[in-house]
């Protein structure tokens, strides 16, 4: 990782490592640090029906600095395995954990203490015990292969400096047939890198976005299908909130070779 990457992701820590105490705090998410510059009512909380906002702890509704709502999408049923990049507060795990109900399972993958802690405490609070935060780093899930039915991420794979190995560590933890349901802010394919970082920063997830088009092809790279990217709120100009979805090919079924009886072949 270069010097640059380093210190994003430092900047990164420190942010939601901020907002983690504030929102602990009561403060909500502190003051200009919910995802950064963007402060419009397509980031927070509020993307949260209230009855949903209801089923968790206050400080992880608090925590919330993303740019949609991935259970919403995701699809999750009963008895699934789910993995949260970049888990935050806890209230995707939380609420994912909900849904898959005492058969199925949901991890957290963060790389900030502060936000671990909150996460935990809050899932205790709420009463939820089929859920595991894990530390780490989504370009590196601490997780085995195939072990998850679903990924979800809310407003985090943009802040990554290595988007490919974040893409690629989805297709393996992902088992075959497993799908993903990400929340994310995505670019217009007009928009230049340079154009990006004129709009916000890395950190206020803005510059490091992917365009439509880079994220559509970056899944696919990584060995998945039937990629959608759905821009749904326009959070600067040519900046969207979106809902990415993909899923991971079922593994082919062997081929059975043909039976040859010792006649047909004519040995005998």
């Amino acid at each position: 990782m270069t010097d640059t990457s380093n210190a994003i992701r430092e900047e990164v820590r420190q942010r939601y490592a901020e907002a983690a105490l504030a929102a602990e705090a009561g403060s909500g998410c502190g003051s200009g640090s919910c995802c950064g510059e963007v402060q419009n009512a397509a980031f927070g909380e509020l993307l949260y029906a209230a009855d949903e906002r209801a089923e968790v702890p206050a400080a992880a509704a608090a925590a919330s600095l993303g740019c949609g709502n991935p259970t919403a999408v995701a699809d999750l049923h009963e008895g699934e395995t789910v993995l949260d990049l970049g888990s935050g507060g806890g209230i995707d795990v939380i609420l994912s954990a909900k849904r898959v109900g005492p058969e199925g399972v949901a991890y957290g993958v963060d790389m900030t203490d502060e936000m671990l802690a909150l996460a935990r405490s809050n899932a205790d609070e709420a009463g939820v015990r089929n859920v595991h935060f894990l530390k780490g780093v989504i370009e590196a899930v601490p997780l085995p292969a195939e072990s998850v039915d679903v990924v979800i991420s809310n407003c985090v794979v943009n802040l990554s400096t290595d988007k490919a190995a974040v893409l690629a560590e989805i297709a393996r933890v992902l088992k075959p047939g497993g799908r993903i349901g990400i929340s994310d802010v995505v670019a217009e394919d007009r928009l230049s890198p340079e154009d990006r970082a004129e709009r916000g920063s890395h950190v206020g997830c803005i510059a490091g976005a992917l365009s439509r088009s880079e994220y559509q092809a970056g899944l696919e790279a990584a060995g998945l299908e039937d990629v959608s990217v759905t821009f749904t709120n326009e959070v600067l100009d040519g900046m969207h909130s979106a809902i990415v979805k993909a899923r991971k090919p079922v593994a082919p079924t062997p081929r059975s070779l043909p039976v040859v009886s010792a006649r047909s072949s004519g040995c005998c």
